[in-house]
């Protein structure tokens, strides 16, 4: 026990001296960030220079994101101890980022009063002062969603957020929940076990090989970064069956080593969309690779990207099995966000229950929920899901009008062919009028989602 101890405080001291020597360093050569609005016709370049280590790329490439911006081209070059990314980004209508309170918060949260953080944390449930984090893996099934989210309703939780991928048969979810009589986070043991137990026993679903996971944890980390490690150390890029899969929407991936210097270069091809250079980076850097260099072109529908990559232990891909496994996780962590189906955006006044009558709605109608963000802010409710029908078929006219005769008072907009899709018709009371009111709305349009 005293060799523990002893192996335990040493451990201590050196992260703290590796701790002090970073912040030293930082305080020696701090990130300096340059945003140009002149230089590019079309874009704000955002260039920014910094002491190199570790995850740096993804932490950048996070906080753009986060903010809904568009990277339509990039250069990143991090040989020897330097950083430098350059960054072409326009806002969702493709417009330069003139908003000063953005491009201020661009700078602090890159610049020299920036303090970088990247943790990583397993499955399970987390308390924050105002909500509890719920991180769910298990089996995708139709009307799994509206199982859990009935599950957290008997037991008095709230879903104020909540975020849910499914890819390759598996589904992940976060969710944050509050209590429904405080409006706080839970944080009573035994409820906490019991909301564990109840969740997982709804993600086994039989499959006993790859069944749920809970595990309780302090820590945080970025949400969608968090469900691709959770998908990731789940092991969805491991196809089971390739047959139902269209062959010309799978990303083309490549990986080579160059001869000449020791890196691996990862070219990737396939449509364009909005977090597409997050999913790349996060997935290289959770495996454990160093991006050197990197090209990304993504100013038409067709984004290029290429990465100049080793190993953490400086090597290149080694084998084979190497290469063939970093290409299907990249393909894994592209098609996690790409969603085809109905695309449904609700809005309305938030209550305890809405996400739970609201895919009951969908299961009862034969919908099964591919992929969903839920937020609240404000009081209001702001939900998106993409559906499909049973057997992955796409949802017919008749199914649309079904739901909006139940949910009742909606402004309903069809995005895609107006032969195929209901058009607008005279509100229809219903048992739901009471939820949903005049203000609310959802929003259906046939699409394939790449955002």
């Amino acid at each position: 026990m005293a060799f523990i101890s002893e192996v335990n405080m040493s451990y201590s001291q050196s992260h703290y001296m590796d701790d002090e020597y970073e912040k030293l360093f930082r305080r020696m050569n701090p990130p300096r960030v340059v945003i140009d609005n002149g230089a590019s016709q079309n874009a704000t370049v955002i260039r920014v220079d910094s002491a190199n280590k570790q995850g740096i790329l993804l932490e950048v490439v996070q906080i753009l994101t986060d903010l809904n911006l568009i990277i339509t081209k990039a250069y990143i070059s991090s040989d020897g101890g330097w950083f430098m990314d350059v960054f072409n980004v326009t806002d969702q209508d493709g417009n330069k980022v003139t908003d000063e309170v953005i491009l201020d918060y661009i700078r602090k949260s890159l610049g020299p009063e920036s303090c970088f953080a990247t943790t990583m944390r397993s499955v399970g449930v987390k308390q924050t002062p105002d909500h509890t984090a719920i991180e769910l893996m298990g089996s995708d099934r139709p009307g799994l969603l509206s199982e859990v989210s009935a599950v957290l309703t008997n037991l008095k939780c709230n879903i104020v957020n909540a975020e849910v991928w499914t890819h390759n048969m598996r589904a992940a979810a976060v969710m944050h929940v509050t209590d429904e009589e405080t409006g706080s986070a839970i944080t009573d043991s035994q409820r906490l076990s019991l909301i564990k137990e109840l969740l997982c026993n709804v993600l086994g679903g039989g499959n006993r090989k790859r069944g749920a996971k809970t595990v309780v944890t302090d820590d945080s980390t970025h949400t969608d970064r968090r469900l691709h490690q959770m998908m990731f150390d789940d092991r969805d890029y491991e196809r089971v069956d390739d047959d139902d899969f269209d062959e010309k929407q799978r990303p083309n991936v490549d990986v080579v080593n160059w001869s000449d210097k020791d890196y691996s270069v990862v070219t990737i091809e396939c449509r364009d969309r909005p977090k597409l250079v997050f999913d790349t980076v996060c997935t290289l850097t959770d495996m454990q690779y160093v991006v050197f260099h990197a090209n990304i072109d993504a100013e038409g529908p067709q984004a290029y990207q290429e990465y100049y990559i080793k190993h953490i232990d400086g090597s290149p891909v080694k084998s084979d099995a190497e290469r063939q496994r970093v290409i299907h996780c990249l393909e894994a962590a592209i098609e996690r966000r790409v969603s085809e189906g109905l695309k449904l955006e609700l809005c309305t006044t938030d209550r305890v229950g809405l996400l739970s009558n609201v895919t009951r709605i969908f299961r009862e109608n034969s919908l099964t929920v591919t992929r969903a963000e839920v937020t609240t802010k404000g009081g209001k409710a702001v939900n998106t899901f993409y559906v499909r029908g049973a057997s992955g078929c796409i949802v017919d006219s008749k199914t649309i009008e079904s739901i909006r005769q139940t949910i009742g008072n909606t402004i309903l907009k069809v995005k895609g062919s107006p032969e195929s899709l209901p058009q607008d018709s005279p509100t229809r009371s219903s048992i739901f009028s009471g939820l949903f009111k005049s203000r609310s709305f959802v929003n259906f349009g046939l699409v394939k989602s790449y955002s």
